[in-house]
């Protein structure tokens, strides 16, 4: 057998015909590779809570079941809903920073502990933004 029939050969043994990757069988005794699981990170926390979030859900399903008798009505629902879930987590944002300043202006001093997690909330809702 040519060099180039095995190359051939090879290159199909390791797609099918729609170009997916055929399973191979391991060796016995071989282990799958399995990555860590990740912990939770603090930074990939829910920005709303699970009643908040329940409810904007609701508000989107309504909007496109709505959609088929009222398309125009439908978009501006949502663009009306994207606008209250931008103000709500521009508000929570808001909130946050507040409670923060009053603590220095009072004098209190703010641990490192506790600007780290706004940071980090902060670096995860910009990534989030950014990602999608």
């Amino acid at each position: 057998m040519s060099d180039r029939e095995l190359s051939t050969r090879d290159l199909a043994e390791t797609t099918d015909a729609a170009d997916e990757p055929i399973t191979r069988e391991r060796p016995e005794g071989e282990a799958e590779a399995t990555a860590p699981a990740e912990p939770t990170a603090p930074e990939h926390e829910p920005l709303l809570s699970d009643d908040q979030t329940e409810g904007f859900t609701k508000r989107w399903r309504e909007i496109q079941v709505g959609f088929v008798d009222e398309p125009r009505d439908s978009v501006a629902r949502a663009d009306t809903l994207v606008a209250d879930l931008m103000q709500h987590l521009a508000a929570s944002f808001s909130d946050e920073r507040e409670r923060l300043e009053r603590q220095w202006d009072g004098g209190d001093e703010v641990s490192t502990e506790d600007l780290r997690v706004a940071l980090t909330r902060y670096r995860s809702f910009f990534d989030r933004l950014l990602s999608a």
